[in-house]
């Protein structure tokens, strides 16, 4: 029987288990393969300590030290989680079962796709999700957002100031955002809204250098940035009906405590942090998380 067991790993699983086992916790982290959403960035350049590195020299970095901290990592999927009297019976893809008094889910979000030819053949080259991540390669160059939510219009209005001109394309003529971030996007000099327009396709020598429209219009560009919101990933737990936001996020208090009595969550799947996706945010959750699981079972 462990104490904790945390599902996936990473910027919140990792730091969970170094202080779930400082704290004296039989615990194990439990993920199948090395990705999540910093395995897209080409360089890590905005976290503590690090300068500029690779996502896998972090990650690596992070995986040793919470195995030299006596996390007992396994290399396996999740598939199903019992709650029962004790705790929980969880079962993996390797038909083994694990038997923990408490959870801590630290699986991630997808952002939300639009399927288009364009985006599935150059994802990650010159398309991609995150304007956070991956601004530091566009400073002074011109972007096209693509989306209609407020995650759109936030990331244009972030990028304005950054790089030189920021376009918003959009399928139609009104956006679905809080007026005051559409005021705010108006009143920017260097952000042009593109509406009743898509993608058609993009056109690129050595790098990206057009963007054609379905009118035909040619805007030049160096980048696509998706914006049209993330979907939470929590199959794991949803049998258990987790209590959620309209956004569909899992609904923690300061605790990072789940509706779900003795489940714990953080990183991207949850309401803390005003939902700010970043490795740093990650890791202070999951650091919470599990002192919470002590403060518990003490």
């Amino acid at each position: 029987m462990y104490d904790v067991i945390i599902i996936w790993a990473w910027s919140a699983g990792y730091p969970a288990g170094i202080y779930a086992s400082r704290y004296k916790l039989k615990n194990a982290i439990i993920w199948w393969q090395l990705g999540g959403a910093l395995a897209t960035a080409h360089k890590v350049e905005n976290y503590p300590w690090t300068i500029s590195a690779t996502w896998k020299e972090i990650m690596d970095n992070f995986k040793k030290h919470a195995d030299l901290s006596g996390s007992e990592i396994i290399q396996d999927t999740v598939t199903n989680i019992n709650k029962n009297q004790e705790g929980f019976l969880i079962t993996t893809s390797q038909k083994k079962e694990y038997k923990t008094k408490k959870i801590i889910l630290t699986t991630w979000n997808n952002p939300r796709k639009l399927w288009f030819i364009w985006e599935k053949e150059f994802l990650w080259k010159w398309v991609s999700y995150c304007a956070t991540c991956d601004w530091m390669f566009f400073r002074n160059k011109n972007i096209a957002v693509v989306g209609w939510w407020n995650t759109a219009l936030t990331e244009a209005l972030y990028l304005s100031e950054i790089c030189k001109k920021v376009y918003i394309i959009h399928r139609r003529e009104v956006f679905r955002a809080e007026n005051v971030r559409v005021d705010r996007v108006k009143a920017k000099n260097n952000i042009e809204l593109v509406t009743n327009e898509e993608v058609e396709k993009i056109e690129w020598k050595i790098f990206l250098e057009k963007i054609i429209l379905k009118s035909k219009r040619i805007i030049e560009a160096n980048w696509i940035f998706i914006a049209i919101g993330n979907q939470p990933n929590t199959i794991l737990i949803d049998k258990l009906n987790p209590k959620k936001d309209g956004e569909w996020f899992l609904l923690v208090n300061k605790r990072q405590e789940t509706s779900i009595k003795w489940i714990y969550a953080a990183w991207d799947i949850t309401t803390n942090s005003n939902k700010f996706k970043q490795t740093i945010m990650s890791a202070a959750e999951w650091c919470l998380a599990a002192n919470s699981v002590c403060e518990d079972l003490l």
